[in-house]
C-alpha cells in the first residue's frame, strides 16, 4: 500500500503512539504534580475494543508500528488482552511498551507473549533515595528487575529513559554512561519540556544535551554515531567504543527533530493529537463503526499538523505560533 497518511510537508505517519490511561502509580516530578491531578472517569476511556477498530483502520493507511503509553499504561488492567488484539491486524509489525517498571517484572511474560516486542523503562537516577525523591516514592529495586524481566524474555532493544534536569540528576551521566559500556541497553537521555507547564519554571531545570557528549571527552571516551538501534524514535544514537551497548540524545527543544517527525498520539480519551505539544485534538469516538469518516478524521488532523513545535521559542520566552497544550504528560501519553 502507498503511504496514505503523508501530511503537507511530506511526512509519512506509519508509527502511533496510544495512551491507555492517564492514571499513574508514581507522580514524576517533571510529569505530575504531588496532588490535584483530576484524572478522566473510566466510562471515559476508550476500551480495548475501541482502540483495536482504531488501529485496524489505520493499519489500512500504513501504519505499523504501535507504542502503549499512559499515565503508567500497566494501571490499566488486562493490558495484555489489548496487545494480543493488536498485534493480530494486519500490516502490525511492532509494538512497543512505556512503563515505570514498577510493574512489569510480573508480567513481563504474559506481555512478551501477547506480542510485545519491545519496551523502554523510565528511570531517572540509579540512586534509590533519588529516584524515590524524583518518582514521590518509587522503588528502584522494582525496576531494576523489570530491566532484567526485559533481558530474560528476549525484548530487544531495552531502551532506558532519562530525563536530565540541572541540579537533580546531571551529576549521574556519567554512570549512565558506564551503563552503556558495561550493558547491551540503549540510555536515551531527555531534554526537559515545557509541556503542561503555564509558566517559566521549567527553564531552570533545563540540561542541553551536548553536556552529555562532553562528559565523553572528559572521560576520554569516543563516542561515534550508531544508527544500528532499532526504533521508531527522534534519538541521536551514539556508541562508546567498545560499548556493549548505546547512548541516544533526544533534544526536542534544542534541536528539534520535527522535520523527520513520523507519529500520531491517540489520547486515552480518545483524542487524536497530531503534535505533541500544541493544544489541537480531534475526538474519534462518534466516528468508530465508520472506516471511511474515521480514516477522514486523522487525515484532517495531518493536514493541521505544523511543520514545528517551537519549543525552543519556549525556552527563548518568544511568541509561538499556536496555543501550546496545557495537558500534562501523563495525560497525552508523551
Amino acid at each position: 500500500m502507498s503511504a496514505i497518511l503523508t501530511d503537507r510537508y511530506g511526512r509519512v505517519h506509519d508509527y502511533l503512539r496510544i495512551s491507555v490511561t492517564d492514571r499513574c502509580n508514581l507522580r514524576c516530578v517533571y510529569c505530575m504534580p504531588e496532588e490535584g491531578m483530576e484524572f478522566e472517569p473510566e466510562e471515559n476511556m476508550l476500551s480495548f475494543d475501541e482502540i483495536y477498530e482504531v488501529v485496524r483502520v489505520l493499519a489500512g493507511l500504513g501504519v505499523r508500528k504501535l507504542r502503549i503509553t499512559g499515565g503508567e499504561p500497566l494501571v490499566r488492567k488486562n493490558l495484555e488482552q489489548l496487545i494480543g488484539q493488536l498485534s493480530a491486524i494486519p500490516g502490525i509489525e511492532d509494538i512497543a511498551l512505556t512503563t515505570n517498571g514498577i510493574y512489569f517484572a510480573g508480567r513481563a511474560e504474559k506481555l512478551r507473549a501477547a506480542g510485545l516486542t519491545r519496551i523502554n523503562i523510565s528511570l531517572d537516577s540509579l540512586r534509590a533515595d533519588r529516584f524515590s525523591l524524583i518518582t514521590r516514592g518509587g522503588d528502584i529495586k522494582r525496576v531494576l528487575d523489570s530491566i532484567e524481566a526485559a533481558y530474560r524474555v528476549g525484548l530487544d532493544p531495552i531502551k532506558l529513559n532519562v530525563v536530565l534536569m540541572k541540579g537533580v540528576n546531571d551529576d549521574e551521566i556519567d554512570d549512565f554512561l558506564q551503563m552503556t559500556i558495561d550493558r547491551k541497553v540503549q540510555v536515551r537521555f531527555i531534554e526537559y519540556m515545557p509541556i503542561g507547564h503555564d509558566d517559566a519554571g521549567w527553564k531552570s531545570k533545563y540540561v542541553p544535551l551536548s553536556t552529555v557528549k562532553d562528559r565523553c571527552v572528559e572521560h576520554g571516551w569516543t563516542a561515534n554515531p550508531s544508527g544500528e538501534v532499532y526504533g521508531n524514535g527522534p534519538s541521536q544514537n551514539f556508541r562508546i567504543e567498545g560499548a556493549l551497548g548505546s547512548f541516544g540524545l533526544i533534544h526536542p527543544v534544542s534541536d528539534h527533530f520535527c522535520q523527520t517527525c513520523n507519529r500520531l498520539r491517540l489520547t486515552a480519551d480518545g483524542n487524536i493529537k497530531p503534535c505533541l505539544y500544541w493544544s489541537d485534538e480531534f475526538n474519534v469516538k462518534t466516528y468508530i463503526g465508520n472506516d471511511q469518516a474515521l480514516a477522514d478524521l486523522f487525515l484532517k488532523a495531518l493536514d493541521i499538523k505544523p511543520e514545528s513545535h517551537e519549543m525552543a521559542k519556549a525556552l527563548l520566552s518568544e511568541q509561538q505560533s499556536h496555543m501550546p497544550t496545557l495537558r500534562r504528560m501523563s495525560q497525552i501519553g508523551g
